[in-house]
């Protein structure tokens, strides 16, 4: 759209140009006309638009900024490969490590490996670092013992610590001389934080091309000197890696150097791969909402207009955030009662209650020879009209008596949050240039061509599938999320326990809404294997 109007412009000059020399040579006359700036005094008094900036303005000049990043980013999305992650673009989905998406990332000087959890619901990229009590061994779902590296400043020749005087650090963060006059940062993250000091290190990357390019980074991040909670169970076990609209971001410190346009993509897929893309501005074919944004804590918030059960309609208008820290929907009345309450009266199956509190309140048994069924569908309205189809909007759990069919949103008293189960079969766009989400369904293999080779050896995968065809009205697809899972009652279980038998894996779900865990689940399908680097930790 914007191009068509660009080129219609010109070509519009070109022409008036033209015809004003042939009318010059004809009838020895000229003709001419003023180009105006659309901020300045006579385009808004044409406009008769009080909207617009006055000249002189602090507005009027941040605007102008606002245009000038605009049109670079966009010269850098035209003549600039995305950026990844040096030797690999994917993402993993850990059941065992909380059910989020995992990158292997290599940082410092000589580069270590780190596993850390992608998280477009903070800013910050931290790393255990120097600390005692972090966790240096994990029993994955394999039976094999991973190795996590811990973060040292003192290992990196390249690490120094953030000054206090830096303007990364601000005012906030309570600098004083019995920290050296370091940087310090603290993250609460409900049960979990995690407390230390700002370091500025080389973050490795490449461009998404073959061969891939290597582009090194220095970008600042937490050195993590104490962490609690599901830090140091599974949840972000070995860092997290913030995506936020925040200053200090890696997304943000790329855009800031001019090394790609100021947005990025991750995909997800059912069968616990993805993809992630610093620079990438999406596809003419994707959907698009405006982020609604607060100037103290801009996120990744959206507005959704109305919600489809089926063929029920509501015009129900709510905002929520994006956010892939989140392995489960959550979301507040009414909204969650409307969509629970259609749900449950299209549901022919018959209830299953749990016999402790399981987080998912609405649960149907399928029966011991049923191990699928067409739930529903689920679709969302943006604002801006376009509309977002939930792709998996339940988890299918496995019990004794058959398989457990649960519908997978969390009623929460507090800000509504698309997990990342909702966004499970989407390229998302976070484009934060033009401040909108973008989507489109993909299977992520066919984002682009330029996929990368394995850093080593390791199985070849399957050929991925291409995303199934829209649902017809009213019927949702099958339950993507078939991870056969089997809850436990926490009252026997409270701690994470070590892994006995490969076809089993023990581990926390971190979407409990009490301050302390308080059930289990267990996997009977080993989930995607980590690929290439993340075998370097073994």
């Amino acid at each position: 759209m914007t191009n068509s109007v660009f080129w219609s412009c010109l070509m519009l000059i070109v022409f008036t140009c033209w015809f004003n020399a042939k009318s010059s040579e004809a009838f020895g006359t000229t003709f001419g006309f003023d180009i105006h700036h659309r901020y300045s005094d006579t385009v808004q008094q044409f406009l008769n638009d009080d909207g617009l900036p006055e000249e002189g303005t602090v507005d009027y000049y941040t605007a102008m900024a606002h245009r000038d990043q605009l049109l670079k980013g966009r010269r850098l999305a035209a003549t600039t490969p995305p950026l990844t992650f040096y030797g690999n673009n994917r993402t993993y989905s850990r059941w065992d490590l909380g059910n989020l998406h995992y990158s292997s990332i290599q940082v410092g000087t000589p580069a270590v490996f780190f596993l850390v959890a992608l998280d477009t619901g903070s800013d910050l990229f931290w790393l255990p670092c120097d600390c005692p009590n972090c966790v240096r061994n994990f029993n994955n779902s394999g039976g094999r013992i991973l190795k996590l590296n811990i973060y040292s400043p003192s290992n990196s020749t390249s690490s120094t610590p953030l000054p206090c005087n830096s303007t990364k650090c601000g005012t906030t963060r309570g600098c004083s001389a019995s920290l050296n006059n370091v940087c310090p940062y603290e993250i609460i993250n409900g049960n979990a934080t995690s407390r230390g000091i700002l370091v500025d290190d080389i973050l490795h990357l490449g461009t998404d091309v073959i061969p891939q390019d290597i582009v090194d980074v220095e970008v600042t991040f937490g050195c993590g000197k104490n962490q609690t909670g599901y830090y140091l169970t599974h949840r972000g076990l070995n860092g997290v890696f913030g995506l936020g609209m925040g200053n200090i971001s890696v997304p943000s410190t790329l855009a800031n150097k001019g090394l790609v346009a100021n947005s990025f993509s991750l995909c997800f897929v059912t069968d616990g791969v993805g993809r992630i893309e610093f620079g990438d501005k999406g596809s003419a074919e994707q959907k698009t909402t405006p982020f609604n944004l607060q100037k103290s804590n801009p996120t990744y918030n959206i507005t959704v207009t109305k919600i489809a059960v089926a063929n029920n309609v509501t015009n129900l208008e709510f905002a929520a955030i994006f956010n892939s820290g989140i392995p489960i929907t959550r979301l507040s009345d009414p909204a969650y009662s409307f969509i629970a309450n259609n749900f449950n009266s299209r549901i022919t199956k018959k209830p299953y209650h749990y016999p402790f509190n399981f987080v998912l309140e609405y649960c149907y048994a399928l029966g011991a020879n049923q191990d699928i069924y067409i739930a529903p569908n689920l679709t969302f309205t943006m604002k801006g009209g376009n509309v977002f189809n939930v792709i998996a909007p339940t988890i299918q759990l496995e019990e004794d008596d058959g398989s457990v069919l649960c519908l997978a949103i969390i009623k929460t008293e507090g800000i509504n949050i698309i997990g990342q189960n909702f966004m499970t079969g989407y390229r998302l766009v976070f484009d934060r240039e033009e401040m909108v989400l973008g989507w489109q369904e993909s299977d992520c293999d066919s984002i682009s061509s330029k996929l990368l080779p394995p850093a080593r050896p390791h199985q070849p995968q399957q050929p991925s599938s291409p995303p199934p065809p829209p649902p017809p009205s009213g019927v949702a697809r099958l339950s993507y999320i078939t991870s056969r899972l089997m809850a436990v009652n926490c009252d026997t279980w409270h701690f994470l326990p070590p892994l006995h038998h490969s076809f089993f894996i023990r581990f926390l779900l971190p979407v409990c809404t009490l301050p302390y865990f308080e059930w289990f689940v267990c996997l009977k399908t080993a989930p995607a294997p980590l690929e290439q680097s993340v075998n370097s930790f073994t």
